[in-house]
């Protein structure tokens, strides 16, 4: 009689899956955004992007984007706009389905030229495809910072 020894856990390939995938690239973008690392963002981007944040021509870091470089520099332009030392976010939810991740909380902060601080609940939906964001919905108190920005 022959026993063939069992393969020891330790030494067993775990596959991630796709929402593992789309976890930790979600982790990493949230990373880099704290960081501010405009490089690790661009590279974390697609090179084309389904980029939705609800026009507002009166807040100069609120445009259209599409590309990896254009979204990167959101953050920096945020940065450029606002008062570092004001900005506060809290994450309340992320959720993880597939390439899909939800991520809910409030967010709050001051223009840097009028002095005025903005404020409100945001939801943030990005779908990761190979590793990269390939969509960034973005659903924010647009009234509260387009008057924040107003003279």
């Amino acid at each position: 009689m022959n026993a063939t020894p069992a393969t020891p856990a330790a030494t067993k390939s775990i596959t991630p899956t796709t929402a593992d995938v789309t976890r930790a690239t979600v982790q990493k973008f949230l990373d880099l955004r704290i960081a501010g690392d405009t490089a690790g963002l661009a590279a974390l981007f697609s090179d084309e992007v389904d980029w939705l944040l609800a026009e507002n021509p009166g807040v100069p870091w609120i445009r259209p984007r599409t590309t990896a470089a254009e979204c990167a520099a959101q953050a920096d332009e945020l940065g450029a706009h606002t008062v570092p030392e004001d900005a506060r976010v809290s994450l309340d939810t992320f959720l993880v389905d597939g390439h899909d991740a939800v991520l809910m909380g409030h967010l709050s902060g001051t223009v840097r030229a009028t002095g005025k601080s903005f404020e409100g609940p945001f939801a943030l939906r990005l779908t990761v495809e190979d590793g990269r964001i390939v969509r960034h919905h973005l659903y924010e108190n647009s009234l509260s910072i387009a008057e924040a920005c107003r003279s």
